[in-house]
């Protein structure tokens, strides 16, 4: 193509139109989410790391309390929760409250990651928590069974079965693109390295770009700014700060527009050493000695270099092209310099270039047709066509396995970004993406088949089963524990024994569970027995009283604790021997269970009140 011709028509369209050519707008969330990047920081700092390592401690803390809480419920144990534990779990609520508010107003769009990481996991979820609701109807129903009222009962069953029955019924609901019938997955998305190999070598770098090839990129990604000579560069900042020396080379010009550097001062820069000293992959440490020499000795690349290495091996090309600030030479002409190095100075086909920008698309496309028209937003298919769009360039949070096929259905490819989780990936396979954006070639690429893949039948049948098995499981646990709290035999000619005698109730600051009472005739010191046939004259008048054995019991035997011995125990009407406890209600409880006959009962409790000290 002549490109003083295109030079010209370009010149004309512009002052035609006035100079009036679109500003990007940053959107709301990546301004905020700016006030913490580098840019403006100075400096790097794991923010989300920090956050995932705090949110693993607390709710592995709150996981442990809930599970000891259980296991004490279970062996009938009182429920005291230490100060420190109410501290931590208000530490634990206000953490939550805060990065859901935090996370919600800086990336609101990480909550669709979410959403679309149960279309691989909530099988896997649905499974564990079947079980984990199945593990739980032990202690709830032993809980259940010792209540002694019928309303508490009915609350905790109806809130049990509420779970469970929710938990039974998700998969019906489940949407997830790779569950699909055999045969019909489609083949994988080819990769694009996102400015090169940003995890094996410093971004946009042509070492990056080399090892983007070498891991089996198809296409190359990055960002284009125009020098204030106007050569363009591969920058993806708006300045030189976070990837290059620029601070030692040129410290009073460190928070300057890149675009306003001119490219001899560009290749002095040193763009690799900031790889090795922030190692923001966490990979530098698995390098060699020559790869990290390789790096330290890295510079700015031109576009030039970037086109003819996509050339050489056949790569296709797709960036960002950034409009030059206010006052740059090339501010209106940005475009037309930069179509003017793929058409004159490099040796690429332009059907090898995913062009990108918007601005004065109808332009582009009337002076190089052989472009492939990429559009970053997603239109109607009529809006679509008329700008001779063949692509689309989309974030995956916009992943929908209709609207792919739709695109698709006129010749209109999709390409997502930025991809590098294995998981994702394979949700971008099952969708049927065409291609992905990724900063982890060298891993996807190992992919053989998704992650996550089966069909209907075989889901179904896996979930029924789950569903079956539990169910069955819940009720054998429900029943083994109505059996036992009856009393019943487990088998014909058996004997049900209660070593520790009847139960009794104990109150917690939740709930009142059934606990374990001592009963004074099973005690170990002097035994008690009373001649069932003993008239009352007889047991009055006849014979050595019971009262000093059991008067013995009263006074040396020791509290029967519900506590371990360690922990210190509160007052409460379950500590039956401590004095300042007695009550008439709870020594009659006694007699009542100790005593069936009802004048035994009366004579005794007579006789031990003698023997109570007087309550203050």
């Amino acid at each position: 193509m002549n490109t003083s011709r295109s030079s010209r028509v370009w010149a004309v369209c512009t002052a035609a139109s006035g100079g009036a050519i679109r500003e990007p707008k940053p959107s709301r969330e990546n301004a905020a989410a700016a006030r913490f990047n580098f840019g403006n920081l100075g400096f790097w700092f794991p923010w989300s790391v920090v956050l995932l390592v705090a949110a693993a401690a607390l709710f592995t803390y709150i996981a442990l309390l809930l599970v000891l809480a259980v296991c004490l419920l279970s062996e009938g144990q009182r429920l005291y929760l230490h100060w420190s534990h109410k501290i931590g779990i208000l530490v634990t609520l206000s953490f939550s409250i805060s990065a859901t508010a935090v996370l919600s107003d800086l990336w609101s769009k990480e909550w669709t990651t979410l959403l679309l990481s149960f279309q691989v996991t909530a099988p896997y979820l649905h499974l564990g928590g079947v079980s984990l609701m199945t593990l739980l109807s032990w202690p709830i129903a032993l809980h259940f069974f010792r209540m002694n009222k019928r309303e508490r009962q009915v609350v905790i069953l109806s809130l049990y079965l509420a779970v469970l029955f929710t938990l039974y019924l998700v998969p019906l609901g489940m949407y997830s693109p790779c569950i699909q019938d055999e045969g019909t997955l489609g083949p994988a998305p080819i990769l694009i390295g996102h400015r090169g190999a940003p995890m094996l070598a410093p971004e946009n770098t042509q070492l990056s770009f080399e090892r983007a090839v070498e891991a089996g990129g198809e296409g190359l990604e990055t960002d284009v700014t125009i020098s204030y000579d106007g050569i363009p560069f591969l920058m993806h900042d708006t300045t030189l700060r976070r990837t290059t020396n620029v601070h030692e080379m040129f410290p009073n010009r460190t928070d300057a527009p890149a675009a306003m550097f001119t490219w001899s001062e560009l290749e002095i820069l040193n763009a690799g050493s900031w790889f090795l000293q922030k190692d923001p992959f966490g990979t530098a440490s698995f390098l060699d000695v020559h790869e990290k020499v390789q790096i330290q000795n890295q510079t700015i690349p031109t576009l030039k270099e970037l086109l003819n290495l996509a050339a050489q091996h056949g790569s296709l090309v797709i960036f960002d092209l950034r409009r030059p600030p206010r006052g740059h030479p090339y501010r209106d002409t940005w475009i037309s310099r930069t179509l003017e190095v793929i058409h004159n100075e490099s040796s690429i086909n332009s059907s090898q270039v995913l062009w990108l920008p918007a601005d004065q698309r109808s332009l582009v496309q009337e002076l190089d047709p052989d472009l492939q028209q990429t559009s970053g937003d997603h239109g109607t298919l009529a809006e679509l066509q008329e700008e001779h769009i063949v692509r689309l360039n989309l974030h995956y949070s916009h992943m929908s396995q209709e609207q792919i096929r739709k695109y698709a259905s006129v010749n209109i490819s999709t390409n997502l970004y930025v991809i590098s989780q294995p998981w994702l990936y394979s949700l971008a396979w099952c969708t049927g993406a065409h291609s992905v954006t990724t900063n982890a070639l060298h891993i996807l690429r190992k992919l053989q088949r998704p992650l996550f893949l089966m069909t209907p039948e075989h889901y179904s049948l896996m979930w029924s089963l789950t569903d079956i098995v539990s169910a069955f499981l819940i009720a054998a646990v429900f029943i083994f524990h109505w059996w036992r709290e009856r009393g019943l035999p487990f088998w014909s000619g058996s004997r049900q024994v209660n070593e520790n005698g009847p139960y009794s109730k104990f109150r917690t600051e939740a709930s009142e569970v059934q606990g374990i009472r001592w009963n004074p005739l099973f005690f170990d010191g002097p035994s008690l027995s009373l001649d069932p046939d003993l008239s009352l004259h007889s047991l009055v008048t006849s014979g050595p009283s019971p009262a000093p054995a059991f008067e013995e019991n009263l006074t040396t035997r020791q509290p029967h604790r519900t506590c371990p011995p360690s922990q210190k125990s509160r007052p409460s009407d379950t500590d039956l021997y401590g004095k300042e406890m007695w009550t008439d209600h709870s020594v009659r409880e006694i007699f009542i269970l100790s005593f069936p006959h009802e004048l035994y009962t009366d004579m005794m409790l007579r006789r031990v009140q003698r023997l109570m000290p007087s309550r203050s």
